[in-house]
């Protein structure tokens, strides 16, 4: 079987967005940087939650996935959000950078063409915050063809969660046991 990626978005899944009244979860810590293209004095102010590196590390560990930065940040990913959480190099999916005013252009997340074309027939599981029921439809539909394929759909306003990574970590686990990465092949390998 080949070793699944885990495709992992920033904004709303490590970086909460805010609330109604602008605050974030407590659990998190503001940092500013400066991504590709802006100048040192116009930083970003992000906040994160530095026990997420911690927990991305120990599921990296297992071996049984290919971790993916999966998201607008694109090489700044690597640079300034993984370094801030402890984490090693990851690739990153290019995404373009699209004229959209939404994010759901065609109904589904704007970055799902893309990521359909980079996965190929590869299996996956995608953290990402914006997925509608098209998105799920997607995986669902990819499961079916053989291609097993788990979203998991974080509170944009919360973000990751111990329990999204425990449950990457059985979906895999699953999977990794059945070898064949086929969907009826074990209860739980689908979209969710």
């Amino acid at each position: 079987m080949r070793q699944p990626y885990l495709l992992l978005d920033i904004d709303g899944v490590l970086i909460p967005f805010p609330d109604d009244d602008g605050t974030t979860p407590a659990t998190h810590v503001r940092h500013d940087v400066v991504p590709i293209g802006r100048r040192a004095d116009d930083s970003v102010a992000v906040w994160l939650n530095p026990d997420h590196g911690r927990l991305l590390i120990d599921v990296f560990r297992t071996g049984l996935l290919s971790p993916i930065w999966c998201t607008s940040w694109r090489w700044d990913a690597t640079t300034l959000i993984g370094p801030l959480l402890g984490l090693p190099v990851l690739p990153y999916v290019d995404l373009p950078r699209p004229q959209i005013t939404t994010s759901h252009p065609n109904g589904y997340l704007w970055k799902r063409d893309y990521v359909d074309t980079w996965l190929g027939d590869a299996p996956a599981i995608w953290i990402d915050d914006d997925f509608t029921g098209l998105d799920h439809a997607w995986a669902a539909e990819r499961t079916d063809r053989g291609m097993a394929t788990l979203l998991i759909q974080p509170d944009p306003q919360v973000g990751l969660q111990v329990e999204h990574l425990a449950q990457a970590a059985v979906w895999v686990d699953r999977l990794s046991r059945v070898g064949t990465g086929t969907p009826g092949a074990a209860p739980g390998v689908e979209a969710a």
